[in-house]
């Protein structure tokens, strides 16, 4: 309801279509800024908790909107700066609500959980804007913006009687919030199966933020009718990804995720044309119907596949990434369409959108999405406690970490090869400054070095290896000709 409302009450008080589709990038813009300290908290902290303070704050920023709305105090900066303020609460709780959805069903049942609560999203998506074009016609444009304020209350009662499962536990000491930031980032770096989904996202959202940037001109300018139609055209790009939802099982059986993206990119493009030419309500609404289809069929393929592609212990930040990389592409892309509509007019600006999603599909082809749905990514907890003659304070380092093989010098080139993907995983887990040596020595003999911030977090890296890693070490180790490697761990000193 407020989403709606606040594009249409912009348009009352500003129609230049870049400043209309600065109301999309003030609602992007917190997500972009903020999920990843969001996702580091998510992860370090009770999320429960976590998020209850956060639909508290957000409860409270929405009161005050609907205050000056009320008032008429409003103005299109002041429109601005509340819709980002509401949209800083929104950014922090982000990443904790799609960390939750693994804990709620199965894996197995992981990605029909993910549709599931999509399809719960845009019911309310399909509704709310319906209601609030309804509401802004029958009681002003201040009655969505009350409805959305205190509606929170009952995802704060939700929250309140949820009662999430335990969460694995450590010995360790929760991670500093700086570290968690750095080792977020350097997870998100070294995760193949999460850069190529990001990747593929960043190809989608760019330029399927156009119609949502535009559409309110599209209702006001092209088709000439108000706030009730743009109320309807959102509820019914809602219903569409509703509609869409109930087919994706089939869909994705015969496409597969890949194929799924893009035909979901396909006919989002369509969408936009379509949009482009809507000079009566019909048209707009047949649009609409299929960018919604479109939007939920690329959208939640996208999410399953970060999903999947993320252990526990750094799923919060993980996905603040991928909310990173889906909200900063739709920030960038509404004012990247707006800029181009304020020169070319919205026709032209949602066409060239249109042929851009058409391009970034062959483009971003080679990325893959869901290859970590057959990783095992639980903790195997074999690395034994390393050895020490005295006990090591927590906060001491660098650490430095030798590896000695010796194998025989005809297996050189699969040997290198094999290691080459465990160092991967060395980085994704923590490590930096990795590198491998050989002895010119003598033949066989190489060191693998890495280094880690500090013995704390050496210590962490002992519970990150997930049996996929194992399996990857297993493989390095066959290798071996006089027995397992010898490993070593230095500490930094100052001389």
């Amino acid at each position: 309801m407020s989403s709606a409302a606040s594009g249409w009450l912009m348009t009352t008080l500003d129609s230049s279509p870049l400043i209309v589709a600065l109301v999309q990038v003030a609602t992007s813009a917190p997500i972009f800024l903020l999920a990843i300290p969001a996702g580091a908290l998510s992860d370090i902290v009770d999320r429960r908790r976590f998020l209850v303070v956060g639909e508290l704050f957000i409860m409270a920023a929405s009161i005050v909107f609907a205050v000056l709305v009320t008032r008429h105090l409003i103005t299109p900066t002041s429109l601005l700066v509340m819709t980002f303020i509401v949209s800083v609460g929104t950014a922090m709780t982000a990443p904790a609500w799609g960390a939750v959805v693994p804990m709620l069903v199965p894996k197995a049942d992981l990605a029909q959980g993910i549709a599931l609560n999509s399809a719960g999203v845009n019911v309310s998506r399909a509704v709310g804007p319906a209601l609030g074009g309804l509401l802004v016609s029958a009681l002003g444009v201040a009655a969505p913006f009350w409805v959305d304020a205190f509606s929170n209350a009952g995802v704060i009662g939700g929250l309140l009687s949820w009662a999430p499962p335990a969460r694995q536990r450590t010995h360790l000491p929760p991670e500093r919030f700086g570290t968690a930031i750095r080792t977020g980032l350097r997870h998100a770096r070294y995760n193949p199966h999460l850069a190529a989904t990001l990747v593929r996202a960043a190809a989608f959202f760019l330029f399927a933020s156009a119609y949502w940037a535009l559409l309110p001109l599209v209702a006001r300018q092209q088709v000439g009718s108000g706030p009730t139609l743009y109320g309807v055209l959102l509820g019914t790009i809602g219903f569409g990804a509703v509609s869409g939802t109930f087919t994706l099982p089939w869909l994705k059986t015969r496409l597969g995720a890949d194929g799924l993206v893009a035909w979901g990119t396909v006919g989002t493009a369509v969408a936009t044309v379509l949009f482009a030419v809507s000079h009566t309500a019909p048209l707009a609404l047949a649009a609409s119907l299929l960018a919604g289809a479109s939007w939920i069929a690329a959208a939640s393929s996208l999410n399953v596949s970060a999903q999947v592609a993320l252990p526990e212990w750094v799923r919060g930040r993980g996905l603040a990434v991928f909310v990173t990389v889906f909200f900063g592409s739709m920030s960038l892309g509404s004012f990247i369409w707006g800029e181009v509509g304020s020169f070319m007019g919205v026709g032209p600006a949602l066409t060239t959108a249109a042929a851009g999603a058409l391009v970034a599909i062959p483009l971003s082809w080679r990325w893959k999405l869901q290859t970590g749905a057959g990783v095992d990514f639980s903790p195997s907890m074999h690395w034994p406690a390393p050895i020490t003659t005295h006990e090591v304070q927590e906060d001491r380092g660098p650490v430095l970490v030798t590896v000695e093989y010796r194998i025989d010098p005809k297996n050189r080139a699969p040997f290198l090869r094999a290691l080459g993907r465990y160092a991967r995983q060395r980085r994704r887990d923590g490590a930096y400054e990795w590198g491998l040596f050989e002895d010119p020595a003598q033949d066989g003999r190489f060191v693998e070095t890495f280094l880690t911030d500090s013995w704390l977090e050496h210590l962490r890296a002992h519970e990150r290896v997930t049996k996929a890693d194992r399996m990857l070490e297993q493989i390095v180790w066959r290798f071996m000709i006089d027995g397992p490697p010898k490993t070593t761990h230095l500490i930094g000193v100052r001389p």
